[in-house]
């Protein structure tokens, strides 16, 4: 969980509130009912909260406040490294106050005490956060996902300096190049199904 976790965390304190409840959902669906699984559940109401919040809806907002808490409500103040605490105090506050959001910013998440950024996730949250930032912004995410795909394949047979890491390392952590970089990543991955595709069947009886 801690890619998924890291990514997240990320994502949400770069902004994208909706993409950062993606990089959870999948995890948390595969979950028992459990300590983990209210966990990640309010950290996704959390999220949402404040995003409604930003929207200027209310009614959902305080809703989302409400079981947001009730989630969090038995889990230590640090669970997982997350500032649980933290957010909880302001769920509480949205809850009682949901316009607050227009004086004052959504606390940051932290993981171990440190605020994480899109620039300090390695490739394994990157990979996360990639596929979640392509489908809230609207990039190719059939091309992301293959870029991870191949990504994983490159480091697995040891390639250093793989391009299609770089790609997505530079596609989640520089916001002002992504649109550039989204281009030149569908671009290799259309070469490399090329290449692959050129292969296919070479073997096979004709």
């Amino acid at each position: 969980m801690d890619a998924q976790l890291r990514a997240g965390v990320a994502v949400y304190n770069a902004g994208h509130y909706h993409a950062a409840h993606d990089a959870w959902e999948q995890r948390w669906l595969a979950l028992d009912e459990g300590d983990d699984e209210r966990f990640l559940h309010g950290l996704i109401q959390f999220t949402a909260a404040v995003y409604h919040a930003r929207e200027r809806n209310w009614s959902g907002a305080v809703g989302l406040a409400g079981s947001g808490g009730d989630y969090l409500a038995d889990l230590p103040a640090d669970y997982r490294g997350v500032n649980v605490d933290r957010v909880r105090e302001y769920l509480a506050a949205l809850a009682r106050d949901p316009e607050r959001i227009e004086r004052a910013p959504a606390p940051a998440l932290t993981y171990e005490s440190e605020a994480l950024g899109l620039a300090d996730l390695g490739f394994d949250g990157a990979a996360v956060a990639a596929e979640v930032l392509a489908e809230d912004l609207g990039y190719d995410e059939d091309a992301v996902e293959r870029a991870v795909e191949y990504a994983r394949a490159d480091l697995e047979a040891g390639e250093e300096g793989s391009r299609f890491v770089t790609f997505l390392l530079d596609f989640v952590r520089d916001p002002d190049s992504r649109a550039i970089v989204a281009q030149r990543l569908s671009e290799h991955v259309d070469r490399r199904e090329g290449r692959e595709s050129d292969v296919d069947g070479l073997f096979d009886e004709r």
